[in-house]
């Protein structure tokens, strides 16, 4: 048997798109109703689900999944934030998310927003 968490409390909304925001990319608020890809450092707002021309679909809670670089964060509540690649990293100033699962092989972190 297998365990997915996928679509467990999701939850999305539509935003205008500030900057190259793409699918499967952590972002942050830009504006007024506007995202933008997040820089390093940034808190993410959520994860980028769908772009159709100047608006993104945002998961905004639930479970997502991401690359990660530098250290893996710790399953657990964990602090992350943007590494300004479209992922997260281990940041002591980041948002507190509930980390279920770290793959150190693919180098990806399921988590609930």
């Amino acid at each position: 048997m297998t365990i997915s968490l996928k679509g467990y409390n999701e939850n999305t909304a539509t935003f205008k798109i500030s900057g190259l925001v793409s699918e499967g990319q952590a972002v942050a608020m830009a504006g007024n109703l506007t995202v933008k890809p997040c820089a390093s450092g940034d808190k993410i707002i959520g994860v980028c689900v769908n772009v159709r021309g100047e608006y993104a679909c945002v998961q905004l809670s639930g479970y997502a999944t991401l690359p990660y670089t530098g250290t893996a964060p710790s399953v657990g509540i964990s602090a992350v934030a943007a590494d300004g690649k479209g992922g997260i990293t281990s940041s002591e100033s980041g948002a507190n998310v509930l980390v279920t699962d770290v793959d150190e092989t693919k180098k990806t972190v399921g988590f609930i927003l």
